[in-house]
């Protein structure tokens, strides 16, 4: 019987599922390259070519046969397939992906000054049931795995590198599609591995962006395990009743706690807490909501995105007036806090914040 070593454990081809090759961070690939007795060399060659190059045939010429043949026969090069694309006329581009068990999540690339935002997918749906958000409507199906977090990156570069030749820079990384990003803390982290590793995409520490709903268990790790990497948090109302209605998972982990576990994270210098806050007629747009956000982020490193409500089907809140959103904003500005109103992108696909659904 022949065997193999992954992480110490022996394991028969015949009863072995490959596993991706994208699951694995560069200590990772170290590990099965020693443990197997590989060619040390080959760790840096395949994370270049996979990642840095993002190739997707074997690095035929660059690597020992021995070591090759062992990954193809043992390792899953394959990514999310692209089932369909959809183009807004403002260039951004909204993916859906189709994952080996048919699930499917969406994937955004969001222009700006001919390069690209990507906002990752970490679920397929997810158990926060927002409001304002129609992932919320899809429920929680399962997690993401790093191969499938990692390949949405991959697969969209490859995308522009065929459909807009030359545009190919994907520059910054937000964890803000489908899912509560510290719901899956573990792939996540992985997957933020890989895009920080000088072997891998080479993606800066201050350009990766991970939000949140205010889950706590994650929010505990993250100082020690993902040091350095942005935070945003969906506050969206600083009144616990609304935020309750806004975001039920504030019943469980209330914003007071929430804040009080984010001013333990230590934070680089000129590195600032996002707050993101959807803005709803009528709902949470008033000069006492502002007064009281205000007073709640005074004096802590913080930025707030105000976002104007995207619609989408079945959603009863709708977006203020642009000179309600304005005011905000000048309540805000008496705080001294940095704020910025976010123009939507992708709304006319469906692409914007809080519109994403891969439900079938």
């Amino acid at each position: 019987m022949q065997y193999f070593k992954l992480f110490g454990i022996n394991i028969t081809r015949r009863h072995f599922l490959k596993q991706s090759f994208y699951d694995l961070n560069y200590s990772d690939l170290e590990t099965v390259i020693n443990q197997n007795n590989l060619n040390n060399s080959a760790a840096a060659v395949l994370f270049n070519w996979h990642y840095k190059k993002k190739e997707n045939t074997q690095c035929h010429d660059k690597i020992a046969k021995s070591s090759l043949a062992f990954f193809q026969n043992n390792f899953d090069f394959s990514l999310p397939e692209i089932d369909t694309v959809h183009e807004s006329k403002d260039r951004t581009v909204k993916f859906l992906f189709k994952l080996k068990d048919n699930h499917k999540i969406e994937t955004v690339l969001i222009p700006f000054h001919n390069k690209y935002s990507i906002c990752l997918s970490s679920q397929v749906g997810c158990a926060m049931n927002c409001s304002f958000c129609f992932t919320g409507k899809q429920g929680l199906k399962r997690n993401l795995t790093t191969s499938e977090i990692v390949g949405q990156f991959l697969q969209a570069w490859r995308w522009l590198a065929e459909n807009r030749p030359g545009e190919e820079r994907i520059l910054n990384i937000v964890f803000m599609g489908q899912g509560e990003p510290l719901h899956n803390f573990d792939a996540v982290k992985k997957a933020c591995e890989i895009f920080l590793s000088q072997h891998g995409t080479s993606i800066g520490v201050q350009k990766i962006t991970i939000s949140t709903a205010g889950y706590i268990p994650g929010l505990k790790r993250w100082s020690l395990e993902i040091p350095g990497v942005n935070l945003a948090l969906s506050l969206h109302s600083p009144f616990e009743e609304k935020r309750n209605e806004l975001i039920p998972i504030n019943k469980k982990y209330p914003l007071d706690e929430v804040l009080a576990t984010i001013d333990k994270i230590p934070l680089n210098k000129k590195q600032f807490i996002t707050y993101e806050y959807i803005l709803i007629k009528d709902f949470n747009d008033s000069p006492d909501d502002a007064k009281k956000l205000g007073t709640i982020l005074a004096g802590k490193s913080a930025y707030i995105n105000l976002i104007p409500f995207n619609s989408f089907p079945g959603s009863h809140y709708k977006r203020p007036d642009l000179d309600k959103i304005e005011k905000f904003k000048e309540v805000l500005d008496t705080f001294k806090i940095p704020t910025l109103i976010r123009s939507a992108k992708g709304d006319d696909v469906l692409a914007a914040c809080g519109q994403l659904n891969s439900k079938n």
